[in-house]
């Protein structure tokens, strides 16, 4: 079967270019660790509380992981869901040898050095790729990074980010066809490229992009360019629409959690969003080239949109939102929750509830 990328090569990669954290004796990570676990257990009732979703599957406790666990962790998760499709896209055949071997050594480089970027910045993340239904991830290392740039009280950060994160694994433990969803999507996404014998080198194209963008901030190219058939820009627009609900709705659980359990919320999340704003050139050009920038308008978009939904119809009524994926938002409903809540309730439904 074709190969890639190295994968293994890519772990070695963000290994050894990863960067180290900060400076905790050993106890100090034994204390994190212990903290993380226990807030998120805290952070788990605070979220079913306040959204009425409670888990539906059995789910794995969450990992606290280093820079290096979690790079590791998301190439494991990469490697069975690409191999599959780079093998139903070349038709299970192998190119040359020499190709091969180039070619899927020199992505595995580039895939290094991109996840080895990322394990520097990401605080947490819920990893659907590598298990059923998915593992949550804190990464120890980039919250007390953050916490100590920010000054911000520990217990009080530890338990924000646990909030936004823990909400991501209800989404999916509650909502037991999310994942088979997310990654019929993805190969939707595939399978919409059938035909086209270039999408393999569009592909590495793109992971050489983002790779690129690390050593030259001016590049302007981006990943968006492997996306060029109208089918594919359909089923981009359903992801797109997915993830803006998503994180919309983790941050509207945190601004709806923080206040009554994190004094210092108001001062977090002000930090937070400069921090989020902030950057130099590079980090700015590779927020562009992986998507970032559009990640923080989703943010901002998603947020809205649940807002005004529980505004009309109240938390119950938005929750009507998880039933299928025939009512999930469109793109085109996220600016219009009306729209959603006519669609889904009936025009009865699309009036504000009481108080």
């Amino acid at each position: 079967m074709a190969q890639f990328v190295d994968w293994d090569l890519a772990a070695a990669t963000a290994g050894a270019l990863g960067k180290s954290g900060p400076r905790v004796s050993y106890a100090e990570a034994t204390d994190v660790v212990v903290d993380l676990r226990r807030l998120t257990d805290e952070a788990a009732g605070h979220v079913a509380d306040y959204t009425g979703l409670r888990s539906q599957v059995t789910h794995p406790p969450v990992r606290v992981v280093d820079r290096r666990d979690w790079a590791a962790t998301n190439i494991a998760g990469l490697r069975e869901v690409i191999t599959p499709l780079v093998n139903r896209l070349s038709g299970d055949k192998r190119p040359g040898p020499l190709t091969e071997a180039i070619g899927s050594r020199l992505t595995g480089m580039q895939a290094g050095t991109v996840l080895a970027y990322l394990s520097g910045r990401v605080l947490g993340q819920y990893e659907v790729f590598s298990a059923d239904p998915g593992q949550l991830l804190l990464v120890a290392p980039n919250i007390v990074e953050v916490e100590r740039k920010l000054e911000a009280n520990p217990r009080d950060f530890r338990l924000w980010v646990c909030l936004h994160e823990v909400t991501h694994r209800t989404q999916f433990t509650s909502v037991p066809w999310m994942r088979a969803y997310f990654l019929g999507e993805v190969n939707a996404f595939v399978d919409a490229a059938q035909g086209n014998e270039h999408l393999l080198e569009r592909l590495r194209r793109g992971v050489a992009t983002l790779s690129d963008a690390i050593k030259d901030p001016e590049s302007r190219t981006s990943v968006l360019d492997i996306v060029q058939t109208p089918a594919q820009r359909a089923v981009l627009d359903r992801l797109t629409a997915l993830m803006t609900l998503l994180e919309g709705h983790a941050e509207f659980v945190m601004d709806g959690v923080g206040p009554q359990v994190i004094p210092s919320v108001e001062r977090i999340r002000a930090g937070f969003n400069r921090r989020r704003e902030a950057g130099n050139p590079l980090e700015k050009a590779i927020r562009r080239l992986l998507g970032v920038d559009v990640k923080m308008r989703q943010y901002a978009e998603g947020r809205k949109f649940v807002h005004g939904v529980v505004d009309r119809v109240g938390m119950d009524g938005f929750n009507k939102i998880f039933s299928s994926p025939l009512t999930l938002p469109r793109l085109n409903e996220l600016g219009d929750p009306d729209a959603w809540v006519a669609r889904v309730h009936g025009p009865a439904g699309a009036t504000p509830t009481a108080g």
